[in-house]
């Protein structure tokens, strides 16, 4: 609401009033570059195989939207950065040797089925990297549980095995016994040294990119920390009772995607609750889910449906945890 002061006429508008100098391609664009340490690693570390992946995956992601675009008469959008950060973020899910076109068919579904279905950017109600993520795994289980050699990763003695798929199968001495000692264990999960999709192996790149998100206000600092300290904290206290021992915090917390899934994925703005309390919630029931998966499941690892069954619950969280109207009662 405003008053013309020159003709002393009240103008009254709808909400919201605020203004700012952040936009949807700015924000995208920047989530973009933090992603990009980490993916720049990755195609150094697996090599062609993974920049053809990410190639493929953004070309598709992008290329999908714009068909889908031009076919529905819309603006064609492409240069906001959603649907590029849609791919990159699909392709840092995916083991760097996938077959091209699956890669191709995991960034259709989630461009034109997560994403367009449901009325395009903002109004999905799924992540849609991880459903095209999902999509794969059910299709092509094997494809995607496959993981490269690579000549840097210790992981290699046992058939290129991920560290969780040798926690799994195998036991934590196990795991200890092929990295060397429990510190070169850690430094390989810190820095990015072992086998896995290709961008969830460098923990101190996803995190300086989270940071750097932290820092321009378009992530809360609760979503990654509630999520993975969840995991730390519940495998540490029932770990020792899960059978060959997964009951250490610190591996858990670095282990497969749980940082680019808490920092990039959790933090959704489109599918996250609106509040910090509902963040919070959010958080802490991935990261159970998480660990509920990796001590009893049959998958080494529950990132990717931890988040989509509490993108689930995002409605109901986010209508009982609202601010009360003033002067209102709860």
């Amino acid at each position: 609401m405003s008053v013309n002061l020159e003709t002393n006429m009240l103008t009254v508008s709808p909400s919201p009033h605020i203004r700012t100098e952040e936009s949807i391609p700015k924000i995208m664009w920047n989530v973009n570059l933090a992603v990009a340490p980490a993916a720049l690693f990755g195609i150094f570390y697996f090599g062609l195989p993974a920049l053809i992946t990410i190639a493929v995956s953004i070309i598709s992601a992008v290329g999908t939207e714009y068909l889908i675009q031009k076919w529905q008469k819309k603006p064609v959008t492409i240069n906001d950065g959603s649907a590029c950060v849609t791919g990159l973020l699909l392709a840092m899910c995916l083991p760097p040797q996938i077959p091209f076109y699956m890669t191709a068919i995991g960034a259709f579904v989630a461009i034109a089925i997560s994403k367009h279905t449901m009325g395009g950017l903002g109004f999905n109600i799924f992540n849609p990297a991880h459903i095209g993520r999902a999509i794969l795994m059910a299709s092509w289980p094997v494809a995607m549980t496959t993981w490269s050699a690579n000549s840097l990763s210790k992981v290699d003695a046992l058939t290129t095995a991920t560290p969780l798929n040798i926690l799994k199968q195998h036991g934590y001495d196990q795991l200890i016994q092929v990295f060397g000692s429990q510190s070169e264990l850690y430094k390989a999960l810190f820095l990015g040294t072992r086998n896995g999709s290709l961008g969830e192996t460098s923990t101190i790149l996803l995190l300086l990119g989270g940071l750097y998100l932290i820092y321009k206000g378009y992530i809360k600092w609760q979503v990654p920390v509630c999520m993975i300290g969840t995991v730390g904290l519940l495998t540490w206290i029932f770990g020792g009772s899960a059978g060959l021992f997964t009951g250490d915090p610190l591996f858990n917390m670095m282990a497969g995607g749980l940082f680019i899934g808490a920092f990039f994925m959790a933090t959704d703005m489109v599918t996250v609750p609106i509040t910090t309390k509902g963040q919070i919630i959010f958080a802490v029931g991935a990261g159970f889910i998480t660990t509920l998966i990796r001590l009893k499941g049959g998958y080494p690892e529950g990132v990717c449906y931890s988040i989509l069954l509490m993108n689930c619950v995002t409605p109901l969280i986010d209508r009982y945890v609202r601010p009360v109207r003033f002067g209102a009662r709860r």
